[in-house]
């Protein structure tokens, strides 16, 4: 195990090395050392891919869990339309070109579906990773960016529970689905409330106590123990992780937990991303590589298309909405968990998964210098559309001004919110116990 690992971070470290020198994105470096390290280059496994794929799979949840710091619960909840509309229409557009593209490579049924939903999900983990490397962590799109990419991970854990529905009976169990959707939510709800409600105010108590070596222990400790009840209510690993983190985003402690993780982050985030890359067989590359272009050009033009067109019903401005698909134009983490559960049902035609994580490859590739030409596109899109658009661009401009005006000056925490909710419904029945107590005594001596 000593030994993987020191192979792993070697190779790791001096490609990366050579790709920053190259001005390429470290991700991409990561992917092309899992090759290096890979089965298929030598004839041989370098590497336990076991131990490896165990590490990666912590990656992610660490990578969520330090998302879902970065991120505040009000910023969703405002987010709310945006996040809405803006994940449906890009969930929906590629999940139909995706299943036109497995019609016309002559795929069944079953394993168009399976692409489909390959194809509708970008990468929260790739999506940040780049936006933090752009520098532009600050702006203003990153908000309803995150929104997006957390819809799409809790519409992800539905739509395995659909797949496995129809891979399995070969129909649609809309009964199963509709019931998976409710308990969801309703379990998400219960996650949220009793964590904003407890956590910041024990954290408060004991604030005094904790050092940098307790607080870490305890959050990690938080985040396996919500890791475990997500898996023991049937859903994803990497959404109680997220979830967890959302919680103490709202605590006191939420920077100084988010400094405290971002090395273990960086490291297991290193490892998953070499995971990645140990699937990719240069030959398959080679031998399917006009399938790879064309499925990676399918998954650019879908993203920005729906993408700014979802982003923009939803209510976010056109500069906003073209940043936040030109970022969206790959795909991940959740495309390879699809993979994976369609090869374990049997169902997954062998050509799609090397054609997957090549497109993946190529496309995380190209998203920093895509990304950097959504803001001439949107000046060139300005510039060139008609008088009526351009007034409709400015006038959202405007309203979106006066909206994050509005929302500054009020500067309560969600968690305060829900605490003063909850302390008013509580003195509100007091209240209204009082009154009928008195209003029976007065009944009484009336009498």
């Amino acid at each position: 195990m000593v030994q993987d690992l020191y192979i792993l971070m070697i190779t790791a470290a001096v490609v990366s090395i050579v790709f920053k020198f190259l001005k390429q994105p470290v991700v991409l470096g990561y992917i092309v050392a899992g090759v290096l390290v890979g089965p298929y280059l030598y004839g041989k496994t370098i590497v336990s891919a076991d131990n490896v794929k165990a590490w990666g799979d912590i990656g992610v949840l660490f990578v969520l869990f330090c998302i879902g710091l970065e991120f505040r619960l009000k910023n969703l909840i405002s987010s709310g339309k945006i996040a809405a509309i803006g994940a449906m229409t890009i969930i929906l557009g590629m999940m139909l070109l995706g299943y036109l593209v497995g019609q016309d490579a002559q795929f069944d049924m079953i394993n168009s579906l399976f692409l489909a939903g390959m194809l509708c999900m970008s990468s929260t983990t790739i999506v940040m990773k780049v936006i933090e490397e752009a520098g532009m962590s600050k702006e203003r799109f990153v908000k309803g960016a995150t929104s997006i990419l957390i819809v799409e991970d809790v519409v992800a854990v539905v739509l395995m529970v659909l797949l496995s529905s129809i891979a399995i009976r070969h129909q649609f169990e809309g009964a199963e689905l509709l019931n998976k959707v409710l308990v969801l939510a309703l379990t998400l709800a219960v996650w949220f409330i009793t964590g904003i409600l407890i956590i910041p105010t024990l954290l408060r108590i004991v604030k005094k106590h904790l050092n940098d070596e307790t607080l870490i222990i305890l959050a990690l400790g938080l985040c396996l123990g919500m890791v475990l009840t997500a898996e023991e209510a049937g859903f994803s690993s990497a959404l109680g992780a997220f979830v967890m983190g959302s919680i103490l985003a709202e605590t006191v402690e939420s920077h100084r937990i988010e400094k405290l993780m971002t090395p273990l982050k960086n490291v297991f985030a290193a490892i998953f991303f070499i995971s990645v890359g140990m699937l990719i067989n240069p030959a398959a590359l080679a031998e399917y590589w006009i399938s790879i272009l064309w499925v990676s050009l399918v998954i650019i033009v879908g993203m920005i298309l729906f993408g700014t067109l979802g982003c923009w019903w939803g209510g976010a401005t056109m500069r906003d909405s073209m940043l936040t698909s030109f970022s969206f134009v790959q795909i991940g983490e959740f495309s390879f968990i699809i993979a994976s559960l369609g090869t374990s049902l049997g169902v997954l035609d062998p050509i799609i998964y090397p054609i997957i994580v090549a497109s993946s490859v190529v496309t995380t590739f190209l998203t920093p210098y895509i990304m950097k030409a959504a803001l001439p596109c949107y000046t060139f899109l300005y510039n060139h559309t008609s008088v009526s658009l351009r007034t409709k661009i400015d006038q959202r401009e405007q309203q979106v001004a006066a909206a994050e005006a509005t929302t500054a000056s009020d500067g309560s925490s969600m968690a305060d919110k829900v605490r003063h909710a909850v302390r008013n419904t509580f003195i509100l029945k007091r209240l209204v116990n009082l009154f009928i107590k008195n209003m029976s005594a007065h009944d009484e001596s009336g009498r």
